[in-house]
């Protein structure tokens, strides 16, 4: 593998990264909080997209569509949280796995019927288009710099929003004791609604940003769903800075693995059974790095013991 190759593929794993931490954030926020597991924040991803692609499609412009994906996801998971997740805080985890299962359902569906079941395509904007001359002379896609940039920018803001402001003081106080500040007089009701809502804005960012690079398809959230699930797990529930790190681990690993272990397995065998081989030991990759983590730390590697 060339030098240059090898940096093409680490710019990639930061892209991918980033794009998990805007899922993972959200869902560690959620689960943090709350203490909800949310399966349907997939199909909130999926809405970002749609929402990103149709209003693009008729306005011409992704910048409205990039608004229009926050605006929706925000108000389909306010929505979700004020009708069906604000009934769950006090059930087992069973219910919500079922209640949030019955949503991703109920938002492919309902997606199907109003856009059809084939494909959206959102283009990358043109001033974002082609590609960039990097120093050493690498040329990379200038939109998959911007998604890392605009993931870096995000992660940024929420760090700030986390431990510099009013709102972050109350979101880590109900992570820690919603009883407490219940009593101290914080509408409880009004800060989940808020919490969930950011969260599903972040996974509409996301579903917008990767929907430039992938066409917009009913389901799409699910398999990016379970990554950003892995990714918490290692990074620590709750904490947005292990959602940060652990979402770059699981970009880099899964990416490297992809181009590094097929070029391995192609010095003893065959090119296609190496390109066979190596993609499915770099699918499991992560899931080991998940397991090794578990084993020496239970809790991630930046959550709080229990």
């Amino acid at each position: 593998m060339t030098t240059i190759l090898f940096i093409e593929q680490v710019l990639n794993g930061l892209q991918f990264g980033v794009m998990l931490f805007l899922m993972a954030a959200g869902l560690t926020l959620v689960f943090g909080v709350m203490g909800l597991i949310n399966l349907a924040h997939g199909a909130l991803y999926m809405v970002g997209a749609f929402a990103a692609a149709s209003v693009a499609a008729a306005t011409g412009s992704f910048l409205l569509g990039l608004i229009a994906s926050l605006a929706a996801a925000a108000m389909a998971g306010a929505i979700v949280e004020i009708v069906v997740i604000r009934r769950l805080y006090r059930r087992d985890h069973l219910d919500q796995v079922l209640a949030t299962f019955a949503l991703i359902l109920i938002f492919s569906e309902g997606t199907r019927w109003l856009f059809g079941s084939f494909p959206l395509y959102l283009d990358i904007p043109e001033a974002l288009s082609g590609p960039v001359t990097l120093p050493g002379g690498i040329d990379y896609p200038l939109y998959r710099l911007f998604i890392i940039a605009v993931g870096l920018a995000v992660a940024g803001f929420l760090f700030w929003l986390i431990a510099r402001t009013r709102l972050g003081i109350r979101i880590r106080a109900g992570e820690a004791d919603r009883e407490m500040i219940a009593a101290l007089g914080v509408d409880i009701s009004k800060l989940y609604t808020l919490v969930f809502a950011l969260g599903a804005a972040l996974a509409g960012m996301a579903g917008a940003l990767v929907g430039a690079i992938q066409s917009v398809e009913v389901g799409m959230g699910e398999p990016v769903l379970i990554l950003a699930f892995v990714t918490i797990i290692i990074g620590g529930i709750g904490s947005i800075k292990g959602a940060f790190v652990g979402a770059l681990l699981v970009g880099l690993i899964d990416t490297l693995g992809r181009t590094l272990l097929p070029i391995a397995f192609g010095t003893v065998m065959e090119a296609s059974a190496a390109t066979t081989v190596g993609s499915a030991l770099a699918s499991m990759l992560i899931y080991i790095l998940m397991a090794g983590v578990l084993i020496a730390r239970p809790q991630g590697l930046f959550g709080a013991a229990a």
